[in-house]
C-alpha cells in the first residue's frame, strides 16, 4: 500500500470532494483513501473509486457491500457489466471452493461481456442435453412404428431439441477463446447440423410437405416459435474472413476497371455553400479572439485592483524545492501505482500480459478477438512442443516399435509355421500389422484370404448361373420391402450419430472433469498439444521403422526359411487394359481451359456480367412472423398458407447450413437445385443475396438478361457452363442464380442465344456437381406456370413457393421498415391498420410506400408532424395486390409437382381413413 504521505500530501488542506477529484485524476494510487470513503459517501464517489481502480480492493475488505454494487451500478458512470465482471472475477478468486474452480480468464475485446466461465457452463448444459437426446434416439428410433402420429411427434420432439443444444453450442463456440475447446464444439456443432437436416429430410417424406406446424408439441415442452429459429453460425464468415476480404477488393478494382461500377461520387458543394461555411468558421474565429481579448482585459484589471501589500515577489528556495520534491514524489509513485494496477488486472485475467496485449489491439481492429489470440500462440508453442517430442521421445518410440514389430514377426511364425508378408506403405505398414487383432485372428484372415483366392477360381465357371440367381434375388428384395411395410416407419441410417457420439465421448474423456484453475489465459491446453503432436511424431518414426523392419524381414526370411522376398506378379494383359479403361467424362467435366489460371478466368466471368457482386442482406432482414393458425387448419384437414418466417427457415436449412460447413454438405440428403416461386415483390431476389451473405458465397447470374447474346452456339453455352463450374468449384462456396428461370423452359424458338438453350445443358451441369462441390443452383420464377412441368421438376429438386404476408407478418413488417427509414411509431399510426388495409400487398410495396412517404423533407418534420396512418393509404391505392385468382394459380401449379401429388395423395387417404372410421361407429 502507498503512502499517504508522500504521495497525496496535499490530501489534508483540501475537502473531501477535491481530494477524491485529486484521486480521480492522479490514477487513484491512494487505495485507503478511496476505500474509507466509498464506504461513507454517495454514490458518486463509488463511481470514482471504481474509475481508480478500487473496486476489488473494496469489496474485499468489506467497505462496499456487493448488492450496493449491482443495486447502484446504472446511476453511475462505470457500467453493470462491467462491474458482474469485476464481482465474478473477484469471487472465484476469494472462493476457490466454487463449483468446478472456474477459469479466472475474462473475456476480452467487443462483444465479450460474459466471463469464460458462463461459456463453459453452458457448453457443459449443451452437452448434458446432447448426451440425453442420444440415449433417447437409440431407445425410440432403432424399433419399427406403425402409428404415424407418434412418429413425427418424436421426430418434431427430436428436431426440437437439437436445435436448442445447435444455438447453445454455436453461442458457446463463439464467445469461447480456448482453441481445443472451440475445435471439439466444432465436431459436434457439425455433427448436430447434420442431424437437424437428416430429421427435416424424414418429416418431409412422412408429412409430404416442406412446411410443418407444431404449435401443440411447442406448447408441451413450453417454448416459443422463436426457439424454433435457425441459427445461422458465425464461423461461416470468421473462417474465411481474410479470403472474402481479399475477394471483394479484387472484385471492386475488376469492376472498375471494366467500368461496371462507378466510384462512389463526391458531393459537390455549390457556391453559395461554399461561401456560407466559409462565413461560419470566421465568425467563429472572431469570436474566438474577442473572448480572448475580453479576458486579458479582465485579469489586467483584476490585478490592478489588488492592494500592493499582498502581491508576493515569490517563494523562497526553501519552499521552492518542497514543492519540486512533491511533485516528483508523486509522478514517481503514480508509475509505481500504474504497473501494479496493471500487475493486479493481468493476475484477476481483466486484462493481457504486456506481451500479448499489441497482438489483442491488432486483433481487435481486425473484429477477430474471439479466437484468434488462442489460434497464434497455439501455433507459435506447435513447433517448439514437436520438436522436444522428437528430442525426448523419439528413441524410446522407435525401439518400442521396433520390439512390436519383431515380436509380431515371431509369434506369427510361431502359429502359422512362416514369417508374413510385410504391408506396403499404401496399406498402412506396421500399422496393419500392429493392429489389435490376436495371433490367432490374424491367422484366421490369412486362411481367409487364401478361401477368397480359391472362391475366385470357381466363380469363373458359374457366371450362366449368375443371372438366374439375380432374378431370385430380386423377388427376394421386393418381397423384403413389403415386410418393411408391413412392420411400420423405422429410421433411416444416419451419418451424423457416430459424429455427435463421437465428440461426446471425447468431451466426457477430457474436458468434463478436467480442473481448469491453473489455466490462466484460455486459450490452449499444452498438455493436450503434446498429445497430438505425440501421435505426429510417431507417424514421421514409424515410416522409418517401416523400411528398417521390412529390410530385417527380408534377413529373416532368406536366412530362417531360405525363401526371397516375393515381388508382386505382373497381371495378364487384359487386366491391365481394364485398369486403364477410363470412364466416360461428361462435357462439362472435361477441362476446356488447361492453359489458363482461375483468376483469368474469374476476370472474363465478371466482365461478362456472369459474376456479379452479391449485396450484403442478412436472413433476419427478411422479416416475418410464424404462423399460428398451422396446426389448427390442419387438424381441420386445411392446407395452412405459409409465412415468411416458415419460408426463412426453408432457406436457412437449404441454402446455407449446406454450403457453410464442408462436413455437413459431403453427408447430408444433398440438394443441388433450390427454385423460389412467387409474386413479384416477396423477397426472392432478396433470398438469393442473404445466402451470398450468410455463407460468403459468390454469386454467378446466369439469368436469361445476362446470358441472351453472350457465348453463341452450343461451343459458346458449353465453354460459359465449364468456366462457370471450374471457377465455382475451385472458389467455393458459390450460388449459381437463374432468375426468370422459366423462360429456360418454355416453348421459346430462339435456341442459339437465348436462355432456352439451356434447357438440355442444366442437368448435365447438376450431374457434373458431387458431394464436396458447395454449389448451390438457385432459381427464382414470378410465373412457373409458363414452364414445361417434366423438365422443370427434373432439374429443381426443392421448391419453394413463397406466398404473400399473412396479417402478423405486415404487423411485423410495417413496424420494422418504418424504423429502419427513419420514421418513429407514435399513438397517430395504427399499425393494426396499416396491416388490415395492406392485404395482398408485397413486402416489396410495402417498402415503396414507405420509402415515398419517407421523404427527407418528411424525416426533417417528424418531430413536430408525427406520422399518421393515412399518409400511406395513397400510395397503396396506385399499386395492384396480389388477387386471390393469382394466389389459386400458384397453389395450383404446386398440386401438381411430385411433392404437391404426394401430398394431395397423403390428404385424399387421411379422408378416406376418416370416412371409414365414421361409417363403423355408424354401425
Amino acid at each position: 500500500m502507498p503512502n499517504c504521505d508522500t504521495a497525496h500530501s496535499s490530501c489534508s488542506e483540501l475537502e473531501v470532494n477535491s481530494c477524491f477529484l485529486d484521486i480521480w485524476k492522479n490514477s487513484c494510487y491512494h487505495r485507503e483513501i478511496a476505500c474509507i470513503s466509498c464506504s461513507r459517501l454517495d454514490i458518486q464517489m463509488y463511481s470514482v473509486c471504481v474509475r481508480g481502480g478500487c473496486l476489488t480492493h473494496c469489496i474485499a475488505s468489506g467497505n462496499i457491500p456487493a448488492a450496493f454494487l449491482l443495486e447502484n451500478s446504472e446511476r453511475s458512470s462505470y457500467s453493470s457489466q462491467e462491474t458482474e465482471q469485476t464481482m465474478l472475477t473477484l469471487s472465484f478468486k476469494l472462493d476457490p471452493s466454487r463449483e468446478g474452480q472456474p477459469d479466472r480468464g475474462m473475456a476480452l475485446g467487443t462483444g465479450y461481456t460474459k466471463a469464460q466461465p458462463t461459456y463453459n457452463k453452458m457448453w457443459r448444459d449443451a452437452q448434458k442435453d446432447l448426451d440425453i437426446q442420444l440415449q433417447r434416439e437409440r431407445e425410440e428410433f432403432l424399433q419399427p412404428e406403425q402409428d404415424l402420429v407418434k412418429v413425427f411427434g418424436m421426430l418434431a420432439t427430436s428436431y426440437i431439441k437439437y436445435m436448442q443444444i445447435f444455438r447453445t453450442l454455436e453461442t458457446a463456440h463463439n464467445q469461447l477463446l480456448h482453441q481445443q475447446k472451440r475445435a471439439l464444439i466444432r465436431q459436434v456443432l457439425d455433427g448436430v447440423i447434420g442431424r437437424i437436416l437428416e430429421l427435416k429430410k424424414e418429416m418431409v417424406d412422412l408429412e409430404k410437405s416442406e412446411f410443418h406446424y407444431i404449435d401443440n408439441i411447442l406448447e408441451d415442452l413450453k417454448l416459443l416459435p422463436e426457439d424454433l429459429e435457425v441459427p445461422i453460425p458465425r464461423y461461416f464468415i470468421k473462417e474465411q474472413l481474410e479470403v472474402l476480404q481479399q475477394r471483394e477488393k479484387i472484385l471492386d478494382q475488376i469492376l472498375l476497371e471494366a467500368g461496371l461500377q462507378a466510384e462512389e461520387p463526391v458531393e459537390a458543394m455549390t457556391f453559395e455553400e461554399a461561401i456560407k461555411v466559409i462565413q461560419v468558421a470566421e465568425r467563429a474565429r472572431q469570436g474566438r479572439c474577442r473572448a480572448a481579448y475580453m479576458k486579458r482585459i479582465y485579469l489586467a484589471e483584476k490585478r490592478a485592483k489588488q492592494p500592493k501589500v499582498e502581491i508576493k515577489t515569490g517563494l523562497s528556495p526553501d519552499d521552492a524545492a518542497t514543492r519540486i520534491q512533491k511533485v516528483w514524489r508523486g509522478c514517481v509513485q503514480r508509475k509505481k501505482t500504474e504497473n501494479l494496477r496493471e500487475e493486479e488486472m493481468v493476475f484477476l485475467g481483466m486484462s493481457l500480459p504486456p506481451q500479448l496485449k499489441a497482438m489483442s489491439i491488432l486483433q481487435m481492429d481486425a473484429g477477430q478477438v474471439n479466437g484468434l489470440q488462442g489460434e497464434i500462440q497455439e501455433r507459435d508453442d506447435e513447433i517448439p512442443i514437436k520438436n522436444k517430442l522428437r528430442e525426448t521421445e523419439g528413441l524410446s518410440i522407435k525401439e518400442t516399435l521396433q520390439d512390436q514389430i519383431g515380436q509380431c514377426f515371431i509369434e506369427c511364425r510361431h502359429i502359422v509355421g512362416r514369417f508374413p508378408d510385410y504391408p506396403p506403405e499404401e496399406a498402412g505398414g506396421s500399422m496393419a500389422i500392429l493392429s489389435q487383432n490376436t495371433p490367432e485372428q490374424v491367422a484366421a484372415e490369412l486362411a481367409a484370404k487364401m478361401e477368397k483366392a480359391l472362391e475366385k477360381k470357381d466363380q469363373k465357371g458359374k457366371k450362366e448361373k449368375g443371372g438366374e440367381k439375380e432374378k431370385s434375388q430380386g423377388k427376394k428384395d421386393k418381397k423384403t420391402k413389403k415386410k418393411e411395410k408391413d412392420e411400420g416407419w423405422k429410421m433411416a441410417p444416419s451419418n451424423f450419430l457416430s459424429i455427435m457420439e463421437e465428440g461426446n465421448t471425447q468431451y466426457k474423456a477430457v474436458w468434463q472433469n478436467r480442473g481448469e484453475g491453473w489455466d490462466f489465459l484460455q486459450d490452449h491446453d499444452p498438455e493436450l498439444m503434446k498429445e497430438e503432436k505425440r501421435e505426429e511424431v510417431e507417424k514421421e518414426i514409424r515410416v522409418q521403422v517401416d523400411a528398417l523392419m521390412r529390410q530385417k524381414l527380408e534377413n529373416l526370411k532368406l536366412a530362417v526359411d531360405g525363401e526371397k522376398s516375393s515381388k508382386p506378379k505382373k497381371g495378364k494383359k487384359s487386366d491391365q487394359k481394364k485398369t486403364t479403361t477410363r470412364k466416360k467424362v461428361s462435357e462439362l467435366e472435361e477441362d476446356l481451359t488447361p492453359d489458363r489460371t482461375i483468376d483469368s478466368l474469374y476476370k472474363e466471368l465478371v466482365e461478362e456480367g456472369l459474376l456479379i457482386k452479391a449485396k450484403t442482406v442478412n436472413l433476419s432482414d427478411y422479416v416475418g412472423e410464424y404462423s399460428y393458425l398451422g396446426t389448427t387448419l390442419r387438424q381441420a384437414d386445411k392446407e395452412p398458407v405459409p409465412s415468411l418466417a416458415d419460408v426463412r427457415q426453408l432457406i436457412a436449412l437449404y441454402g446455407i447450413l449446406p454450403l457453410g460447413s464442408q462436413i455437413v454438405h459431403e453427408k447430408t440428403p444433398l440438394v443441388k437445385a433450390l427454385l423460389l416461386a412467387g409474386p413479384a415483390g416477396v423477397g426472392k431476389k432478396m433470398l438469393v443475396h442473404a445466402i451470398c451473405t450468410e455463407t460468403g458465397a459468390n454469386l454467378f447470374n446466369l439469368s436469361a438478361s445476362s446470358i441472351t447474346g453472350k457465348y453463341p452456339g452450343k461451343s459458346g453455352l458449353q465453354m460459359m457452363l465449364h468456366m462457370v463450374l471450374k471457377v465455382a468449384k475451385q472458389l467455393q462456396p458459390s450460388v449459381v442464380w437463374i432468375g426468370d428461370t422459366e423462360k429456360i423452359f418454355s416453348k421459346a424458338a430462339d435456341r442459339e442465344t437465348g436462355p432456352k438453350r439451356l434447357e438440355k445443358m442444366l442437368p448435365k451441369f447438376l450431374k457434373a456437381l458431387r458431394a464436396p462441390d458447395r454449389v448451390l443452383l438457385v432459381g427464382t420464377t414470378n410465373r412457373p406456370f409458363d414452364a414445361n412441368l417434366k423438365p422443370f421438376c427434373k432439374v429443381y429438386q426443392k421448391i419453394i413457393v413463397i406466398p404473400r404476408p399473412d396479417y402478423a407478418s405486415r404487423f411485423v413488417l410495417w413496424k420494422h421498415i418504418i424504423l429502419q427509414n427513419g420514421g418513429a411509431i407514435t399513438n397517430l399510426l395504427n399499425i393494426s391498420c396499416l396491416a388490415n388495409v395492406s392485404d395482398g400487398f408485397t413486402p416489396g410495396q410495402l417498402i415503396r410506400a414507405v420509402q415515398a412517404v419517407l421523404t427527407k423533407l418528411r424525416l426533417l418534420q417528424m418531430s413536430r408532424k408525427p406520422l399518421r396512418t393515412d399518409e400511406f393509404i395513397g400510395f397503396l391505392a396506385t399499386q395492384d395486390p396480389v388477387y386471390r385468382e393469382e394466389e389459386e394459380v400458384f397453389k395450383a401449379w404446386y398440386a401438381k409437382t411430385p411433392l404437391g401429388r404426394a401430398r394431395t395423395r397423403a390428404l385424399a387417404g387421411n379422408a378416406k381413413a376418416g370416412k371409414g372410421k365414421g361409417s363403423k361407429g355408424k354401425k
